[in-house]
């Protein structure tokens, strides 16, 4: 009961960062012996092909909460990496550090101890500001329940990453219209999120979570709000967005959505317990 506790303190925190707040408010606040793993360990890449580039290095991490008078580690010498292009499904028990795993990889919470590193950039010691700049430029979210702000438009909440940028880009709006028309969404540009259904304000929140063009694409029970017609749909989406390139980190409690990524990363009390290849990588 400590460990699952542990686990869903972390996962209020995710949703502080888009749940119903306007922009200006957020700028305001391995398993045992080290092993490491990534696809790019357990298995030789196509003959000739180059090693991609990590995207998020983790490297004995740790994570302990006080949980009145104890100590509960909800992640204990974790040490993983992510590459470039890569589709993972993160999986396990309610308690197994699946929300904290994600949290710190979001840059919301920080280890206890050991490093992270995003595109080499070691992230772990960054202040308050200094990760709310990462998270703007380099990652996108996507989470169970939209965290879409209500008082905006579709438009306006695509554009929220590029509101906490010093210095968002020039097309900026016109980056968010082409995302908009790309999920289905540019007849809806001035509709509120209390006008959409369930599938389009996925969707909006998946165009919001491409506007900066993330390194890393974080997402956090996706589709565990949605029927499964339209969870299909999504996983479409993320599908055509791996062909492309992107990095998708995909959390789920659900077998069938977690086989339909590439690899699946297994947790289990802190710990990796199984890494999965559920189908080949695509060769050049």
């Amino acid at each position: 009961m400590q460990e699952q506790a542990a686990d869903s303190e972390p996962d209020r925190a995710s949703e502080v960062q888009l749940q119903g707040e306007l922009p200006a408010v957020a700028r305001t606040p391995g398993r045992r012996g080290r092993l490491r793993y990534s696809v790019s360990d357990q298995r030789p890449g196509p003959e000739g092909s180059v090693l991609r580039e990590p995207v998020a290095e983790l490297d004995a991490v740790s994570r302990v909460y006080q949980m009145g008078g104890n100590e509960v580690s909800a992640l204990e010498d974790f040490s993983f990496t992510f590459r470039a292009g890569e589709y993972w499904s993160i999986m396990g028990a309610s308690g197994s550090g699946k929300s904290t795993l994600l949290n710190l990889l979001g840059c919301i919470d920080r280890p206890t101890r050991g490093s992270y590193r995003i595109r080499g950039q070691e992230v772990a010691t960054l202040s308050d500001d200094e990760l709310s700049e990462v998270r703007s430029r380099t990652l996108g979210f996507v989470f169970q329940s939209y965290n879409l702000i209500p008082q905006l438009d579709v438009l306006e909440n695509i554009l929220v990453p590029l509101f906490y940028q010093d210095d968002p880009p020039a097309d900026g709006e016109e980056r968010a219209r082409r995302l908009a028309a790309r999920v289905g969404l540019g007849d809806r540009l001035e509709h509120k999120p209390p006008e959409l259904s369930g599938g389009q304000q996925q969707r909006v929140a998946i165009a919001r979570a491409l506007v900066n063009d993330p390194a890393l694409i974080l997402a956090d029970e996706a589709t565990g709000n949605l029927d499964s017609k339209t969870a299909l749909e999504i996983l479409d989406l993320f599908d055509e967005l791996h062909a492309e390139g992107k990095t998708i980190l995909l959390v789920t409690h659900e077998p069938s959505i977690g086989r339909h990524a590439q690899h699946t990363l297994r947790l289990s009390d802190g710990k990796i317990s199984e890494v999965l290849h559920n189908r080949e990588e695509a060769q050049a």
